[in-house]
């Protein structure tokens, strides 16, 4: 890809994909590249750089490339699924090698590291990452070789400080990666705050319509940790697909509009339910009362985010009844997406889940926000009588 000739700006750049058009036709919109595989030039070498599809595809070097750019990294790789790409970060370790997580963090990959990353020789705790002398502790020179950290995490959104996280790890010659997607590239910038990898669920807000399944890393230096990384996607065929590359291409372009859109209505929403009679607490970093709002507000640019969780004060069967009787919001799994999703996370996430049973999470869309609460506050009213 050929560089852009001025340093024009993030937003600028996604949504031109980076100036590239299609050399033949002139598209302003490049193909999608489907080939398996390549011809061979005589002298039996590949000089166009590409041979196989299982582990290179132009269309996904292209999205690659947008992503790289957004968060500020020298490469970038995209994977199938966000586990695809989170679970490759821990499988380039080295068995025997100690891992510290958060204890909130995404549930699926939360069970993962819990009951399957020992069968890959990891040993791994379990640590609240926004105690940083809890943190601390947890991280043991000469033997801890990454600290993962979510931020904000899923579905509480506490905050954990970026910048003191990557010294802790780094004193103890360990790497940290960050799984920032509830953030965005948007509202954080790990990678400038020390973080050494990031990682993204791209089939939330970077797609942003509910129809790619993705996930993504982002390494702040070519190093043999990334090498490791490259030689574990190209080998067990993680690629994401070309059509998937390009869905996913097409969110990014309109990205920086959503994101700006979609935190501003959840800020909106925040405020006007920590009124609500029915709901006893609204978690959002946004909100002044929040315990990670001073670090949110110092790490996150351009607003908090487009999730927020309420608690209702009538308890369990008052959420599951709440989400049952919304029209607007849809009762889904995932985040990120156009439309606005409401969930009582704890159903999903089962048994050992940190997560409430009286929360709701709750992923702000487009809508306008007013429907949103009009809609939110009926199911509210009908549920517990309160409103």
């Amino acid at each position: 890809m050929t560089a852009p000739k001025k340093p024009w700006s993030a937003r600028t750049l996604a949504a031109q994909a980076m100036g590239v058009t299609d050399p033949l036709t002139k598209a302003v919109v490049p193909p999608i590249h489907v080939a398996t595989t390549y011809i061979r030039d005589e002298d039996n070498a590949y000089s166009s750089g590409y041979v196989y599809g299982r582990p290179d595809n132009a269309t996904t070097r292209e999205a690659e490339d947008v992503l790289a750019m957004l968060e500020g990294g020298k490469a970038a790789f995209l994977f199938g699924s966000g586990m695809a790409a989170a679970t490759a970060v821990f499988q380039a370790l080295d068995p025997g090698d100690h891992v510290v997580a958060p204890t909130v963090m995404y549930w699926a990959l939360r069970h993962w590291l819990a009951n399957e990353a020992k069968r890959w020789g990891l040993v791994v705790d379990f640590v609240d990452t926004t105690d940083l002398d809890a943190l601390r502790a947890a991280v043991t020179p000469g033997r801890t070789r990454l600290v993962w950290i979510e931020t904000p995490s899923n579905p509480l959104w506490t905050i954990t400080d970026i910048a003191a996280a990557a010294e802790i790890a780094h004193a103890a010659g360990a790497r940290l990666a960050v799984d920032s997607t509830t953030a965005s590239p948007y509202h954080s910038q790990p990678l400038a705050l020390g973080a050494d990898i990031v990682m993204h669920a791209a089939t939330k807000i970077l797609n942003g319509h509910s129809d790619v399944v993705a996930g993504a890393l982002v390494t702040a230096a070519e190093d043999d940790f990334w090498a490791r990384i490259t030689t574990i996607r190209r080998g067990q065929g993680g690629i994401l697909g070309p059509f998937e590359a390009y869905l996913l291409m097409r969110g990014m372009r309109t990205f920086h509009l959503r994101a700006a859109a979609q935190s501003a209505s959840a800020a909106t929403l925040a405020e006007r339910l920590a009124a609500h009679p029915a709901v006893a607490k609204v978690l959002y970093p946004g909100l002044p009362d929040h315990p990670g709002h001073a670090v949110a507000a110092r790490q996150m640019a351009h607003g908090f985010g487009y999730m927020l969780s309420i608690r209702l004060a009538a308890g369990e069967q008052a959420a599951i009844a709440t989400a049952a009787k919304v029209e607007l919001w849809k009762r889904a799994t995932s985040l990120g997406g156009v439309e606005s999703l409401i969930e009582h996370r704890a159903s999903i996430e089962g048994a050992g889940s940190p997560c409430p049973t009286d929360l709701l999470r709750l992923s702000v869309g487009i809508e306008d926000p007013q429907d949103l609460y009009d809609d939110l506050s009926s199911a509210l009213e009908r549920a517990t009588g309160r409103g």
